[in-house]
């Protein structure tokens, strides 16, 4: 094989939403903290960082259904590791499922020491610091509660209109990365799977229209900035019930983490949870995190909570990526049969 670049990555997934690990042969990359190497990753089209990320992450080597985590040596001294989530529109800070997923082979293919009954494994990302506690029994993760970045509401009750669909409110909230929650019953629609579809296209128009109106910054990072997803929320006799739509149209097959936790300083926010209150958040196919406020905290002025997620990571192969130079689809493409309409023209063609 005459390949020009090889990499090494471990697949796994965390209640159903696959992330898989980079684990061998990825570049360290600029930047003096984790949100600069981000930055680097999201840089113009062809340039170096966007041209990693499209090999790892677009088709023939990715697929619509996953995310690829880059693991970095980590820059704060605090923490054990590093990593940022690698997705097709872009390089996001933080990925609650993605955080198990990486745990979970950190621990099992032994880049991090396990010990037993309880290993914890600080991971350093671009929105900050992430504690991961690690329930391990006879060589194997178990369970993984992961200590979210400081997630906080900064806009409630907030109403776009979209086109196709009419008035829509939702809250603004970070819980990682930021993120427009809205209430599905609102819209006249459940989160089963027999209703994605029709989630997914609302979702993809109500984000743009969301990001019109708003332009959030982080308010001690505000190289932290946008709206990264739409997330339906819904409740039944168990319990909450999500739904985030990942760019450029798909459903996040777990309960999902940073929307969970977005979720949590919503509600919180209304006075309707109080620290150490449990919940369980149930995804599209049922999976579960149980996820809770661990403390009350702020950034500056802002009021915000520490949240608990937890949930489990499976591994379940591994690969390795190569390209030949002579590939004409180095960088890979994406077309919107498979990966949804978001994605705009001039990212789909892989050449």
């Amino acid at each position: 094989m005459r390949w020009s670049r090889m990499m090494t990555l471990v697949d796994a997934h965390c209640e159903g939403e696959i992330g898989r690990v980079v684990t061998g042969g990825g570049p360290i990359l600029p930047g003096a903290t984790m949100l600069e190497r981000m930055n680097f990753l999201n840089g113009p089209r062809g340039s170096e960082g966007d041209s990693l990320r499209r090999f790892l992450v677009f088709e023939p080597r990715g697929m619509a259904h996953q995310t690829v985590n880059l693991l970095q040596p980590p820059c704060d001294p605090a923490a054990d590791a590093a990593f940022i989530v690698l997705q097709a529109d872009r390089a996001h800070a933080m990925s609650g499922s993605n955080a198990i997923c990486v745990t979970t082979v950190l621990l099992e293919t032994g880049m991090v020491r396990m010990a037993e009954p309880e290993t914890v494994v600080r991971l350093d990302t671009p929105a900050g610091l992430v504690v991961a506690r690690a329930a391990c029994r006879d060589g194997k993760c178990v369970r993984v509660a992961l200590e979210m970045p400081a997630s906080f509401a900064p806009a409630l009750d907030q109403v776009v209109t979209v086109e196709g669909v009419g008035d829509v409110k939702f809250d603004l909230a970070f819980g990682g990365v930021f993120y427009a929650l809205v209430d599905v019953a609102a819209l006249g629609r459940r989160i089963e799977p027999e209703q994605l579809r029709a989630l997914v296209g609302i979702g993809a128009r109500v984000l743009p229209a969301a990001e019109a109106k708003l332009a959030p910054k982080h308010p001690t990072m505000p190289a932290l900035s946008g709206i990264s997803y739409v997330m339906f929320c819904g409740e039944d006799e168990q319990g909450w019930r999500t739904c985030t739509i990942v760019n450029p149209g798909r459903a996040d097959r777990s309960p999902c983490g940073t929307g969970s936790s977005a979720r949590l300083a919503a509600t919180h926010a209304r006075g309707l949870l109080k620290p150490g209150q449990r919940i369980v958040s149930r995804s599209i196919i049922g999976s579960r995190f149980d996820v809770s406020v661990a403390r009350q905290t702020s950034l500056g002025d802002v009021e915000a909570i520490v949240p608990r997620i937890e949930g489990s990571g499976w591994i379940h192969g591994t690969a390795q990526l190569g390209v030949d130079p002579s590939d004409p689809f180095q960088l890979g493409f994406a077309l919107p049969d498979i990966w949804g309409p978001g994605l705009p023209v001039a990212d789909q063609a892989g050449r």
